[in-house]
C-alpha cells in the first residue's frame, strides 16, 4: 500500500512565489530588477487586501494600561482598525471584570464638553492616524525633568491642539496647548513604549502623528485598576529578501500568486492583453475562494424580542 509523505508543511519562499507568478505571466525570472519590481507589487498586494476587509489572521489582542487623567494613549503604528474593546477592572488576574466602552466617531468625541472629566472610561474614539513623523523647526525652551508635566516651547507653529511630540528619544502625548505661553499642558510621559527623561533647553521636536485612542472620561484608577483591553487588525508583514515565507495562512498562497501574476502582467512588456484579463479574473476568483474561508465560522443564533403594550 502506497504511503502519504504525512507532513502537511508546503509553502512558497519568496523566489518560488515570484517566480511562479512570472510563469503565469509567460515569462522567466532573470535579473535581479526583476525580483525588486515583484517584490514592490507584493507589498502593494498585502496593502490592497487590508483595504479589501477583514484579514483575520492579523487580529491580535493588546492592551494599555489606563493612568489616572490622562485621555489620549498610542496604539501600535502597524494597527489598521480596532474590531472589539472592553475596560478591564481588576486588581488581580483572577478576579477581573470586563465592562463595554463604546466606539463613537471624532463628531461625537469633538462634542464631548469636558474632555478631561474623569471616572469609569465608557467611550473611545480611534484616531486612525499614518504614524509618519514631521521634523518641526520647534524646540524646547528650557530644561525639563522627566517629571514635568508642562513643557514651554520655542514656538507652538505647526503644532496640532493635541497629540504627540517626540523629544530625542521620547514620546510625549498633551491634550491641551498654550499658544499664548507657547506650552504643551497635561503631558503623558514616556508614551509608545518610550522612557521619561530628563531633557535641555534647545533640544528639537518633532512631531509623530501616532494611531491613538481617546477615552472618555478620563480614568479616575492607577493602570492596575483599569485596563484598555482590544482586539485590532495589523497590517500584513512587508514581503522579505528572499528566503523568508509570507506572513499568510496557507489557505492565501494561490490568492497571493494570481494577484501578484496579475499586477506583474500589467508591468511587463509583451503580456498579452488577453492574459491580463485572464489573470485579472483568475486573482479575483481567488480572492473570493480565499475571503470566504477567511471569516468567523461560529453560528450565529437570531432571538426575537417580545414587546408588550399597555
Amino acid at each position: 500500500m502506497a504511503k502519504t509523505t504525512g507532513t502537511t508543511a508546503f509553502d512558497l519562499d519568496m523566489n518560488d512565489l515570484i517566480e511562479e507568478a512570472f510563469e503565469r505571466c509567460g515569462q522567466e525570472l532573470r535579473t535581479g530588477y526583476n525580483f525588486r519590481t515583484a517584490r514592490r507589487s507584493l507589498n502593494l498586494l498585502t496593502i490592497e487586501w487590508a483595504n479589501r476587509g477583514l484579514n483575520f489572521w492579523t487580529v491580535e489582542q493588546g492592551q494599555i494600561p489606563m493612568v489616572t487623567g490622562q485621555a489620549i494613549y498610542p496604539m501600535p503604528t502597524d494597527t489598521i482598525n480596532l474590531l472589539d474593546m472592553v475596560i478591564r477592572q481588576s486588581n488581580a488576574t483572577s478576579n477581573q471584570i470586563d465592562i463595554n466602552i463604546s466606539g463613537i466617531s471624532e463628531s461625537t468625541y469633538m462634542s464631548l464638553p469636558n474632555k478631561l472629566a474623569q471616572g469609569r472610561p465608557i467611550q473611545v474614539w480611534y484616531n486612525r492616524q499614518s504614524g509618519q513623523e514631521n521634523s518641526t523647526t520647534v524646540t524646547l525652551n528650557g530644561t525639563i525633568s522627566s517629571t514635568a508635566t508642562t513643557i514651554t516651547l520655542s514656538n507652538v507653529d505647526g503644532l496640532t491642539t493635541a497629540g504627540f511630540i517626540k523629544i530625542d528619544n521620547e514620546t510625549i502625548s498633551y491634550p491641551n496647548i498654550d499658544p499664548v505661553n507657547n506650552q504643551l499642558l497635561n503631558c503623558a510621559r514616556g508614551q509608545n513604549g518610550t522612557t521619561a527623561a530628563a531633557h535641555t533647553t534647545g533640544a528639537a521636536i518633532t512631531v509623530q502623528n501616532l494611531p491613538a485612542i481617546n477615552v472618555w472620561p478620563t480614568p479616575n484608577s492607577p493602570g492596575d485598576q483599569y485596563m484598555f483591553v482590544y482586539y485590532r487588525m495589523r497590517r500584513i508583514q512587508d514581503a522579505g529578501s528572499g528566503v523568508t515565507v509570507q506572513d499568510i495562512p496557507f489557505r492565501f498562497i494561490p490568492c497571493m500568486v494570481a494577484g501578484l501574476a496579475y499586477l506583474l502582467s500589467m508591468k511587463l512588456p509583451d503580456v498579452d492583453p488577453q492574459r491580463v484579463m485572464g489573470l485579472k479574473a483568475e486573482y479575483e476568483q481567488q480572492w473570493e475562494l480565499a475571503q470566504s474561508e477567511d471569516r468567523d465560522t461560529s453560528p450565529l443564533r437570531f432571538v426575537p424580542r417580545n414587546l408588550f403594550y399597555a
